[in-house]
């Protein structure tokens, strides 16, 4: 934890773990018809031109209602004001589209903690676990990968920060399923703001 108190470069996963987790992946599959076993953004991508297309527009609107009805995970907002009022730079990398992390965080309240080019979806970025979108920052602030942060909710998350050569925190989980992956593991944001003290 002593590492991370000095961290000054920090990366959020959005859906939850800036918010409370919604998405019904299991549901969105049987809608667009994509196998259990798949990645959603992967088979999409992997459609013909039309198909996807029509399924990307159905995921958009139904996620622009997710985003719409967001609220705070515990221990985000309080989390992320405090960094941001140590000075820290923060970024979001996360699997949604851009324009729906806007309205995410304005839904919770933290648009004000972003710069609107540090805030990186699946258009800007390769989808985690691909490390493009934490690299892309690290340049753009030019720093390096290895003192970024990435607090995230899943395995994705975490192994984005390993491929990159940042430092992975996981949140919003009552034990950790990935040990050789994690930096840190915190219950909530909550808890991870306490223990930096």
């Amino acid at each position: 934890m002593n590492t991370l108190r000095e961290a000054r470069h920090w990366v959020f996963d959005m859906d939850g773990t800036l918010t409370l987790a919604v998405h019904d992946f299991v549901a969105i599959k049987r809608a667009l018809d994509i196998p259990e076993e798949d990645d959603i953004l992967h088979h999409l991508a992997a459609l013909p031109a039309d198909e996807a297309a029509a399924k990307h527009a159905w995921l958009l609107e139904h996620e622009r209602e997710l985003a719409l009805a967001s609220r705070p995970a515990p221990g985000a907002i309080d989390l992320v004001r405090a960094l941001r009022e140590r000075g820290c730079q923060l970024g979001i990398l996360t699997r949604n589209a851009h324009p729906l992390a806007l309205l995410t965080l304005e839904a919770i309240g933290l648009e004000d903690c972003f710069a609107i080019d540090d805030i990186l979806g699946r258009d800007e970025a390769p989808p985690k676990p691909h490390p493009g979108g934490l690299l892309h920052l690290a340049e753009r602030w030019a720093v390096k990968p290895q003192t970024l942060v990435m607090v995230g909710d899943y395995r994705f998350d975490l192994e984005c920060a390993q491929a990159a050569g940042a430092r992975g925190v996981l949140v919003n989980l009552p034990d950790n399923p990935w040990p050789e992956l994690t930096e840190l593991h915190a219950r909530d944001c909550a808890q991870l703001l306490a223990g930096l003290g």
